[in-house]
């Protein structure tokens, strides 16, 4: 099925048999739209209780850098399930503890773990964990929520469960947008173990859509990774002398004492707090725009998630 920009399409009854969404985007979209102006930050504000979903303690990974801050990251089992066991297992035996961010790639990438790469793994680890590139469609626990607009980089995009994704007929990866984190790796066949991570800092890199496999986002403290200087060795690597930023622990939030737990939820894809928020994402109406957009591309969509009320 081909996905058109609503501004392509006049038969908006199309649209409401197929998805609310769909229809919610249509009827909404800038020649028929009566409602007042909004942004998509106050549909967020204003979003109900209903419109929210906790995110399980046990898919939280919450790294501490040096000064106490901290970084967390939403693991996406569903999508990944072979590297995020492994990352769950490095947690749970400290094999970060110590270790650094050692390279920061301008408009590019954030990556932490050991940077000699000879430090031993916990028992058990996998390694040939291609097949988490790209998942197939039926395995996953939700269809999709398809996004009406076309993409550069696949036939179709959309939304399942709170995550972004793009697709073909058969098959559905997570897209390198902002704040996603990935595994590094070393040349194919290798496909890395998870024991590397990077986050995404820059303009999203699509192009390495499923060539690498993407494991979740950094749900809180992406400015601090996004803010450090640039390493000035070749891909922002740091050379010798520059200082890398320590890493004191990394940790399932599952794991911590339930004192020291962050509590975040993401908000309902299939709610109509989303269809509106997207809506807004993709014709802005508000004082500031003269003239909405009639589209929005998948990173520029993020699902909404907040620390837990």
């Amino acid at each position: 099925m081909l996905y058109f920009p609503v501004s392509w399409v006049p038969d908006c009854a199309m649209h409401i048999r197929f998805s609310p969404l769909l229809a919610t985007l249509c009827l909404s979209s800038p020649a028929l739209a009566a409602d007042p102006p909004a942004t998509p930050s106050a549909v967020v504000a204003q979003a109900p209780a209903s419109a929210w979903r906790s995110i399980a303690p046990d898919t939280l990974l919450v790294m501490t850098v040096e000064g106490g801050k901290r970084v967390v990251i939403q693991l996406a089992p569903d999508f990944a399930p072979a590297h995020v066991a492994n990352i769950r297992a490095l947690a749970r035996a400290g094999w970060w503890d110590g270790e650094s961010v050692y390279r920061v790639q301008d408009n590019y990438v954030a990556q932490w773990g050991d940077a000699t790469e000879k430090k031993a793994l916990p028992a058990g680890i996998a390694t040939d964990i291609k097949a988490d590139y790209v998942r197939p469609l039926a395995t996953l626990k939700s269809a999709p929520l398809p996004l009406p607009y076309p993409d550069a980089y696949a036939p179709r995009t959309g939304f399942i469960d709170g995550w972004p994704v793009a697709m073909d007929q058969t098959s559905a990866w997570l897209p390198h947008c902002y704040a996603m984190v990935g595994v590094a790796r070393n040349l194919s066949p290798d496909a890395g173990t998870g024991a590397e991570l990077y986050a995404v800092i820059g303009q999203a890199p699509r192009q390495l859509d499923r060539n690498i496999a993407l494991v979740g986002r950094v749900i809180e403290g992406i400015a601090l990774l996004a803010s450090l200087p640039r390493g000035s060795g070749e891909l922002g690597f740091y050379a010798a002398g520059e200082r890398r930023l320590p890493i004191l622990s990394i940790r399932l939030a599952s794991d911590l004492p339930e004192a020291q737990r962050p509590h975040y939820q993401v908000m309902d894809v299939t709610s109509q707090s989303f269809a509106d928020y997207l809506r807004l994402r993709a014709n802005r109406k508000d004082d500031f725009y003269d003239r909405p957009a009639g589209g929005v591309d998948l990173c520029n969509a993020p699902v909404p998630v907040r620390p837990a009320p």
